[in-house]
């Protein structure tokens, strides 16, 4: 279990964040909704602490870190979560002067200290298992962006975090190359990866998240199950967003 408690964060005065509680059962995946500027990719970033919350308390497994105005966290503590956590970016930030298998390599080399032979055939698994074992050598720069983004999966996944964060996954894609992602995010799911995703794409969630949560002006406004929130949503503010977005 995940849990972030009463958390609260600002920027430059203004608070985008508003004593936010969220629970991520693990072995399940939960989808972050809300109009943009809502809070759900700070949210998320509070999660592996690439943001660090002015207040409230995270939880990962056994290792929790409270966080108090005008203080840091402990440095080994934050590394602590940092391990546990795998990060998807919307705009995949692969290394262009590194091939795909270099890419997934390469935090395992240098952060893990894997020798390179273990580290290849880690890789190797990861690549196959998101479609792109042929394109082990290719550049980035030679890949699409649905083939760029599974790399960065692959890549994510290279440590065995504990949970996967998925940052709008999809959005820098157009259709076509966004069903590759959903169909590779989707197998995860089936596997039981514990996943967190931002996302605007309310398909992408009603189709692989179990729980959904909608923010709105930096507060959780609802959350319950994906289907429910989805079909019967009880606030008016969730059901304006959601026919908006269906529609």
């Amino acid at each position: 279990m995940i849990q972030l408690q009463g958390i609260r964060k600002s920027f430059g005065g203004h608070e985008v964040l508003k004593t936010v509680s969220v629970a991520i059962p693990e072995g399940q995946v939960t989808a972050l909704i809300g109009p943009s500027g809502s809070g759900k990719s700070t949210l998320l970033r509070c999660v592996n602490l690439l943001e660090t919350p002015d207040e409230g308390a995270l939880a990962i497994g056994a290792e929790t870190i409270r966080f108090q105005p005008g203080q840091h966290p402990d440095r080994p503590a934050v590394q602590r979560i940092r391990q546990q956590t795998g990060m998807v970016f919307q705009n995949f930030q692969l290394f262009p002067h590194q091939t795909a298998i270099q890419n997934v390599m390469e935090g395992l080399i240098t952060v893990k200290r894997w020798s390179r032979d273990r580290a290849y055939a880690r890789a190797c698994e990861l690549l196959t298992k998101v479609g792109l074992r042929d394109k082990a050598d290719a550049w980035p720069a030679s890949l699409s962006g649905g083939q760029q983004q599974r790399v960065a999966i692959a890549r994510a996944l290279a440590p065995e975090p504990r949970v996967l964060l998925c940052d709008e996954p999809t959005s820098a894609l157009d259709p076509g190359l966004a069903a590759e992602v959903v169909a590779v995010l989707g197998a995860l799911a089936h596997e039981g990866m514990t996943m967190l995703m931002a996302t605007h794409d309310l398909r992408l969630a009603a189709q692989i998240a179990r729980q959904t949560v909608f923010l709105e002006d930096g507060a959780v406004v609802e959350s319950g199950p994906s289907q429910d929130l989805f079909q019967h949503p009880k606030d008016p503010r969730t059901q304006r967003f959601v026919v908006t977005l269906q529609g």
